[in-house]
C-alpha cells in the first residue's frame, strides 16, 4: 500500500497533480451547460479513469458514462455503475465479454458501423430476454471510425441493425474530433454546427424509412465547451477531456489555461552543462509525446519558468534547457521539482 504523503514535495516522482476545485468547477459548468439545453450529458471516462472524477462527472448518479475499453467499462459496473456505452468499434474477439456485461447490467451499450459486426452480435443472442443495445457509428467529416454520412449505406446498416432480431438500434453516434483543428470559438461553433446538423438530418431520414425513437449523440470536448443553440435537438452529448482539459484545449478554444485541472511533478535527475541542459525524471511514458514539441516551450508548459524548454523524451527521460541563453544550474539543484502542464491529458 502506497504512503500517504503531507506535503507534495514528499511525493515520489513523476506524479500526476489533480486540483479538484478545478475539477469540480470544470464538470459543474459542463452538466450545468446541457442542462439548460435539456440534453442528457454521458461524460467519457477515458481522460481520468476513476471512480472519483467519475462521481463528480455523472453528479453522484454512477450512470450514464462513455468508455473506450473493456477494461474501463468492467471497473466501472465492479463499482456500481450502469449505463455504460462502450464506444469503439465492436472488436470481434470481445463480443462474449460484451454479452457477459450486457446480461449483467440493466443497460450496455455497443457501437457498430459494419454488417459483420451486426452479424457477430446475431450469433451471440443474449440470455434472460434482452436484446444487444447498439448505436451506430456515423462519420461526420471526423475520418476515424463510423459510416459515412453521405453513403446510401449508412441509411441501409441502421434499416438492418432496427431489423434484426434481439437487437435494438438504441441511438446515432457521431464524434466531432475535427474541432481539434480549430482555433478560436468561432471555428469550434462552425464545426459543431455542421456535425449536429448532418446528424439531425440523418435522425430525420431515419425517421421517414420508419425508424423512431432512436437516440442522437455528438461530442467532443472543444464542441461541448461552446455548444451551438441547435445541440438543444439532440438526445446526449458526450466529451470527456474537459474534465481536466490541457495546454491543447486552451490552445483550441475550448477553456482557460487557468481551467487546467492538471499537472505533472518531476524531479531534477542531472546537471549537464557541456550540453545547457537539466534531466528530469519525467519521460513520456508519464507525459505522452502527444503535440510533438510544437509547443515554444516543447512538449509542455514548465509552470513558473516560462523561459525552459522540454525539449525531448524517452520513455522515463526528459531533456530541459533554456529557450535561449545560458542555464542557471543553481535555480534547479538536483532533487528540486519542476511542474508540467501537458499538452494534452488524453
Amino acid at each position: 500500500m502506497m504512503a500517504t504523503v503531507e506535503f507534495v514535495e514528499d511525493l515520489c516522482t513523476p506524479a500526476l497533480i489533480v486540483d479538484l476545485d478545478k475539477v469540480r468547477r470544470n464538470a459543474e459548468g459542463m452538466l450545468e451547460r446541457f442542462h439548460k439545453l435539456g440534453v442528457q450529458l454521458r461524460p467519457h471516462m477515458k481522460t481520468h479513469k476513476t471512480l472519483e472524477c467519475a462521481d463528480i462527472m455523472t453528479g453522484g448518479s454512477r450512470r450514464c458514462i462513455v468508455v473506450s475499453t473493456l477494461a474501463e467499462a468492467s471497473f466501472y459496473a465492479d463499482n456500481g455503475y450502469d449505463d455504460i456505452l462502450y464506444a469503439y468499434p465492436l472488436p470481434f474477439d470481445k463480443v462474449e465479454r460484451c454479452a457477459e456485461l450486457s446480461e449483467r447490467l440493466s443497460l450496455f451499450h455497443v457501437l457498430v458501423d459494419n454488417r459483420l459486426a451486426l452479424q457477430e452480435l446475431k450469433k451471440r443472442p443474449l440470455k434472460q430476454g434482452k436484446v444487444w443495445k447498439v448505436w451506430m457509428k456515423l462519420d461526420c467529416d471526423n475520418g476515424r471510425a463510423g459510416v459515412p454520412h453521405y453513403d446510401p449505406d449508412a441509411l441501409q446498416l441502421a434499416q438492418e441493425i432496427s431489423d434484426t432480431s434481439g437487437v435494438e438500434l438504441t441511438g446515432i453516434y457521431a464524434h466531432c474530433g475535427n474541432t481539434y483543428a480549430c482555433q478560436g470559438e468561432e471555428q469550434i461553433k462552425a464545426v459543431a454546427q455542421e456535425t449536429t446538423m448532418i446528424t439531425l438530418q440523418f435522425m430525420e431520414k431515419l425517421k421517414a424509412s420508419g425508424i423512431h425513437g432512436t437516440k442522437s449523440s455528438i461530442g467532443s470536448t472543444p464542441s461541448c465547451s461552446h455548444p451551438v443553440p441547435d445541440m438543444a435537438m439532440l438526445s446526449e452529448v458526450h466529451p470527456g477531456n474537459y474534465i481536466f482539459y490541457d495546454v491543447q484545449q486552451s490552445l483550441i478554444g475550448s477553456c482557460r489555461l487557468e481551467d487546467v485541472a492538471v499537472r505533472v511533478l518531476a524531479r531534477v535527475i542531472g546537471h549537464y552543462p557541456h550540453r545547457n541542459q537539466l534531466l528530469v525524471d519525467c519521460g513520456w511514458a508519464a507525459l505522452s509525446h502527444d503535440g510533438g514539441g510544437r509547443l515554444p516551450t516543447g512538449y509542455a508548459i514548465i509552470e513558473g519558468h516560462p523561459e525552459l524548454k522540454l525539449l525531448s523524451m524517452t520513455q522515463e527521460h526528459g531533456r530541459v534547457e533554456p529557450i535561449s541563453g545560458k542555464l542557471d544550474f543553481k535555480q534547479f539543484p538536483l532533487g528540486s521539482l519542476l511542474t508540467l502542464m501537458p499538452y494534452h491529458a488524453v
